[in-house]
């Protein structure tokens, strides 16, 4: 197999495409339900609902956000009433983020829309093509953390 320059460059162009279209697509749908909601704030929402209690570490490394980026959508979500954070008992320092109540009910409107934007997506592509796709970006991602 050869090296073709242009055939990483045309990879590395698609997975900053796929990005920014996945984000966009988002934000759109979320417009169209009247839901004044950014991107990354979803992010941060979607980790909390699976795993309440993150230590604010956990959602840096799971939103891809640096600490001072992941801190001013901490505050913007707590202005909102969506989450808090608690200090730990141990180790004041430490913080642990919880959705509140509102919060709890923000996701539970939110989460239909997005369950339909997924299933419009495994209409057009399939389930099984779409747990393939992540699989090999799964792939792709640890074969570039161990590089």
């Amino acid at each position: 197999m050869t090296y073709e320059g242009r055939d990483f460059r045309e990879f590395q162009l698609q997975i900053v495409r796929i990005r920014i279209a996945f984000r966009q697509c988002v934000q759109r749908t979320l417009r169209r339900h009247g839901i004044s909601i950014t991107f990354e704030m979803l992010q941060v929402l979607s980790c909390l609902w699976r795993e309440q209690g993150a230590t604010q570490q956990r959602l840096a490394e799971r939103t891809a956000k640096s600490k001072a980026s992941l801190s001013s959508l901490m505050n913007n979500l707590e202005k909102r009433g969506y989450i808090e954070r608690r200090e730990e008992p141990l180790d004041r320092r430490n913080k642990r983020v919880y959705l509140t109540a509102e919060g709890e009910r923000f996701w539970q409107q939110i989460w239909p829309v997005l369950s339909e934007l997924y299933a419009d997506l495994e209409r057009r592509f399939g389930k099984s093509f779409l747990q393939q796709m992540a699989t090999d970006l799964t792939r792709i991602q640890d074969a570039l953390d161990e590089i």
